[in-house]
């Protein structure tokens, strides 16, 4: 049984089952994806039982904590109506209800429910938990819900392809994907024999590229995804242009979780693929161990009777390679009817890469879907147009047209388009103004946000300004700071663009205490001189997990300390022997828990608080002793307001500083 389906089954996260199971007495592995059906069977029969002894447990300590009359009543009148969905964080559920999330934790235990602040509950948890809690719950209809922008894009995509008749057969367009440092780059560089990995920082593709290569006297035109896992919208969008995907699996690793992500997209695109297994050449490769792992994620390879295609190849030496492109091309033939296009009509494309550079400005990639796209061109790109100039193949080389299935960059936007925005070309002037008009009134330039700093409430804010050399690495690491969390702290990114960090950058980072950040830029010579003498932080990187690993270490060093309160235990006062101005010496009875020196003490008289200080001496007859535990009768130096009267209870607890850390 899959372990995806044996968590939907128990109604619980599958990272939560994964954690949960070795408690349990059953260690599968953290890596594990498919789980023995009779081991399952057994986990189903023990979780029930705990589940059981966990409720009992939380009704117990319910029943000892003697919440107040008030905790329950508060709720009782309709707070309103707010909207769930059909799974809600704890911590975005108590955003809604406007609760602190402590609150709402404790009101799940109290429903016999385990669940972190970032942890998943589905609507029926949610909605019992917020009726319960004074509110009037509207289940989120997602289906209503708008199409998301990638969605709204292939609809629009799809619809100026199909008004093509005249077709004719165009170059295959790959996408290759896979797991971080398991060798696509490398790949692409042995394929066309040229060197792009050395370039890239720590290896890793930091961009979207296109290439083409030539097999058989077939051109095969390819686009290389960034394996890192901050890079996933642009691994979907790479889904979304091609026609076929090669799915790259390290053979002297493992399937990783990147690996099963590409696939979902593959699958969701329902795209053909097929699988390199690739570092054969390595002394540790295992070409049947990454088979037996295919097979347990239901992709079994041709040679043991399924029907995924896996070709061993060694990007290193070379071996495979061919055999790895008569494979795409096989694929290729047997969906040719889709590898059509018409190259006689006004191009179409869609923008994989999008950068400004200091001295040519704004410089797009795009692969061409339909269509040939010629030098001088007129163009309309999402919120900005433009004329075709300066047009390269992926090789460097000037060309006057670009015909379908060939990815080409060029000059000549008023302003950096969005990756993954639609390039139309639209010949009829009239047409052309028209479209610009309707642009005119919109935000021409989305690559550059400004945004009010942080600092509501009771967060610590860190202030950030980024600069980034292309579009999708811009937004790959904004995607990846919304991921660092705290309820205590966040980063605001209150300025974002492409291009080199200018004056004006370091002027407003100075004016809201903030770090300028660059991705592959730099400050130009004057904005370098002026963060010197204005005390600036700017930081360059070219790798995202160094530039995320210094940002969180930042923020949590801004992070508030947390006090956490440790109940010990309760002395009812016998005897007052004498008061002073700050203290008062008494006399008691340790009626439950225990009694510790050096601690705090709250004095509740009738069941109400009245006020606290602290315990200073204890004694046991004449003894000076450091602890006490129940029915012993001692004396006691109290410091605090001199007010404490015979009969009263003073709760002792204990109050410990702990340095709060990112979620």
């Amino acid at each position: 049984m899959n372990i995806t389906e044996l968590a939907r089954r128990l109604k619980i996260p599958t990272e939560e089952l994964k954690e949960k199971l070795p408690k349990l007495g059953f260690d599968i592995g953290k890596r594990a994806i498919q789980i023995d059906d009779r081991v399952a069977q057994k986990v189903i029969g023990v979780w029930k039982a705990y589940q059981k002894r966990e409720r009992l447990a939380l009704e117990a300590a319910e029943r000892k904590s003697k919440v107040k009359s008030e905790d329950t009543t508060e709720e009782s009148e309709s707070k309103g109506e707010i909207v769930i969905p059909n799974k809600i964080t704890v911590h975005d559920l108590a955003s809604k209800m406007d609760l602190p999330v402590t609150r709402v934790i404790k009101e799940l235990m109290m429903n016999g429910i385990i669940a972190s602040i970032n942890e998943n509950i589905d609507y029926d948890t949610a909605s019992i938990i917020a009726e319960d809690m004074g509110y009037e719950v509207i289940k989120l209809d997602e289906d209503e819900v708008s199409v998301s922008k990638e969605q709204e894009r292939r609809q629009r995509l799809e619809g100026l392809l199909d008004e093509d008749k005249a077709k004719t057969q165009r170059p295959p367009v790959i996408v290759v994907m896979g797991h971080v440092d398991h060798g696509k780059t490398s790949l692409l560089d042995a394929i066309r024999e040229t060197s792009i990995t050395e370039t890239e920082s720590g290896g890793i593709t930091q961009h979207i590229g296109a290439y083409q290569a030539e097999k058989n006297g077939k051109l095969i035109s390819f686009i290389d995804t960034p394996g890192h896992e901050a890079f996933k919208s642009m691994r979907i969008r790479g889904g979304l242009v091609a026609d076929i995907a090669v799915l790259i699996v390290a053979a002297d690793d493992h399937v990783q979780p990147q690996t099963i992500e590409s696939l979902k997209i593959i699958q969701e695109e329902k795209l053909p693929f097929v699988v390199a297994i690739n570092k054969i050449d390595k002394e540790d490769a295992d070409v049947d161990r990454i088979k037996t792992e295919l097979s347990e994620i239901n992709l079994t390879p041709e040679d043991w009777g399924g029907d995924t295609i896996c070709v061993p190849i060694s990007a290193i030496t070379g071996k495979g390679l061919d055999t790895l492109l008569e494979m795409i091309l096989l694929v290729a033939d047997m969906d040719d009817a889709k590898l059509t296009a018409n190259p006689d009509r006004e191009a179409v494309g869609t923008i994989i890469e999008s950068k400004i550079n200091r001295e040519s400005g704004s410089i797009a990639t795009v692969m061409i879907h339909a269509g040939t796209l010629k030098q001088g061109d007129q163009i309309v790109v999402g919120n900005t147009y433009g004329k075709i100039k300066n047009m390269r193949d992926w090789k460097g080389g000037i060309i006057e047209e670009a015909k379908p299935s060939t990815p080409v960059s060029f000059l000549g936007f008023k302003d950096a388009p969005k990756v993954g925005d639609i390039l139309e070309v639209v010949s009829d002037n009239k047409e052309f103004k028209k479209k610009i008009r309707g642009l005119k009134g919109k935000k021409i330039n989305d690559n550059i946000d400004h945004k009010q700093s942080g600092g509501e409430g009771k967060e610590s804010v860190l202030n950030i300004i980024l600069r980034a050399d292309v579009l999708g690495s811009l937004e790959a690491i904004v995607q990846s700071l919304e991921q660092i969390k705290s309820e205590d702290a966040k980063i605001v990114v209150a300025k974002r663009g492409l291009g080199d960090i200018t004056e004006a950058d370091v002027l407003q980072a100075e004016a809201i205490d903030a770090i300028v950040i660059g991705f592959h830029v730099k400050p130009n010579q004057s904005a370098t001189l002026m963060a010197k003498n204005r005390g600036v932080e700017v930081a360059e990187f070219k790798i995202i997990y160094e530039l995320m690993d210094l940002l969180k270490d930042k923020l949590s060093k801004i992070l508030k300390t947390e006090i956490i309160r440790t109940e010990l235990g309760r002395l009812k006062v016998l005897a007052i022997f004498r008061t002073e101005k700050k203290g008062m010496i008494i006399g008691g009875k340790v009626i439950d828990g225990i009694i510790k020196n050096n601690v705090k003490a709250e004095i509740s008289r009738d069941g109400v608080l009245l006020d606290q200080g602290n315990i200073s001496q204890l004694r046991s007859g004449k003894i000076e002793v450091d602890k006490l535990e129940k029915d012993q009768e001692c004396g006691v130096k109290y410091e605090g307001k001199p007010m404490v009267e015979e009969g009263d209870i003073l709760n002792i607890y204990q109050e410990t500083e702990r340095q709060k850390t990112l979620d």
